[in-house]
């Protein structure tokens, strides 16, 4: 996943990740242009969830946007 398939309507997006994990904040997905692995890593630490799981998630999330 590259940083142009986070960008969008990053409202919504970060809206639909918070109803499918409510152990997210705000804060958590706080996206920062240049810090995508540190992005995805305080993800994963949140969730105990492995990489794959939150990309795929993330881009289910991104498809579903229609």
């Amino acid at each position: 996943m590259n940083t142009l398939e986070i960008k969008g309507n990053w409202n919504i997006t970060k809206g639909k990740l918070i109803k499918n994990w409510s152990l997210l904040t705000s804060d958590d997905l706080l996206y920062v242009k240049g810090e995508h692995e540190e992005w995805l890593g305080r993800i994963e630490r949140r969730l105990g969830a492995s990489r794959e799981a939150i990309e795929n998630a993330i881009k289910n999330v991104l498809s579903s946007r229609i």
